[in-house]
């Protein structure tokens, strides 16, 4: 299972704020497993567990997904929801370590319990966060019901995600990872799941709002090419090579692309240490698997919604209904069969 991580590029490139309704009647693709991620490490009790239902079965990730997924369609986004495939070969030696890094967290987690330590507590509760696939299934089926398109991607969901908008059958992409430019997305959205949150900063707390970033003006700001954006994260570190070259950071790497160029002649000067062979990561970015779809929006079944959240997990029935509303009526602004028709 893929851990959240992503290239660190937060010191390089800045998107821009926006408004929700700014992707009102857009499609936009979601990398599903960064989501679900993000739900299962926010959504929880002052303790660090996770919502469950009587049967001890984790309801974190329903419960984001179903509100978000309202307040998206609500607001006009068309949500198609990718789930990853296969993992490359090369990334079987991350993901154990990131297994391990899970487990250290969650043994950290029960002894910050035991002292006490509630702060500490939910900070390795949400690094210990494990996407089972049960919690996959029950995804799937939620979101089928709610009428959503779910796709299966061949390999990483972000690449999918990024093929789908590069075709233009999505306006954008949504995921936390930069990695997604790397694979050719156009359009990148931030905090999509998050976006409403609170948020603590050195100068207080904040509003989580979107943030988009264009590949084009990305590659424009930094003055470098697409190759050169893939071989930059290659020395800063992807979901491939993680932690990238020792003592290259995002400037300094920046920096040797623009003098070196290309891969091979970037790799004479920081050598490479890693067992994948770089050629392969650079491959892979460029041209991971690809695979046909079909994108439908179908009206939700509200009765199917209320059998998975509230007969299943317990979910409050009231509420869930009251969401429902939402959707179903759009308030008003436009029926559902012409939402279906753009």
């Amino acid at each position: 299972m893929r851990f959240i991580m992503g290239i660190q590029f937060s010191s390089l490139i800045h998107g821009r704020e926006m408004a929700l309704d700014e992707m009102s009647g857009r499609r936009i693709a979601i990398d599903t497993f960064n989501f679900l991620y993000q739900f299962l490490s926010i959504i929880r009790g002052a303790d660090g567990q996770p919502l469950m239902d009587s049967k001890s079965r984790v309801t974190s990730h329903l419960s984001g997904l179903f509100y978000r997924t309202v307040n998206l369609l609500e607001a006009g986004v068309k949500p198609i929801y990718v789930f990853d495939g296969r993992a490359p070969e090369f990334k079987h030696a991350e993901a154990a370590r990131r297994r391990e890094v899970r487990e250290t967290a969650r043994i950290k987690w029960q002894a910050a319990l035991e002292r006490g330590e509630l702060d500490e507590a939910k900070k390795q509760a949400a690094r210990a966060v494990t996407l089972t696939d049960e919690m996959l299934d029950d995804s799937r089926a939620l979101l089928d019901a709610m009428g959503v398109p779910v796709l299966q991607a061949p390999s990483e969901g972000e690449a999918f995600c990024a093929q789908i908008a590069a075709a233009g059958d999505a306006w954008a992409v949504a995921s936390q990872d930069f990695d997604t430019l790397l694979f050719g997305a156009p359009r990148l959205i931030r905090n999509l799941s998050i976006y409403g949150k609170r948020k603590y900063r050195k100068q207080g707390w904040i509003l989580v709002n979107p943030e988009m970033l264009e590949l084009e003006a990305v590659l424009k700001e930094l003055e470098i090419d697409r190759n050169q954006l893939i071989i930059l994260g290659m020395l800063v570190g992807t979901d491939y090579d993680s932690g990238g070259i020792p003592g290259i950071g995002p400037v300094k790497g920046l920096k040797l692309v623009k003098e070196a160029k290309t891969l091979d002649a970037v790799l004479e000067k920081t050598g490479w240490t890693f067992d994948v062979p770089a050629k392969d990561i650079f491959d892979f970015f460029h041209d991971p698997p690809k695979a046909d779809y079909n994108i439908e929006f179908k009206a939700p079944d509200a009765k199917k919604i209320i059998e998975i959240l509230c007969d299943e997990h317990e979910f409050s029935r009231e509420r869930v209904e009251t969401a429902l509303k939402r959707i179903i009526e759009l308030k008003d602004r436009q029926t559902l069969e012409s939402f279906l028709k753009k």
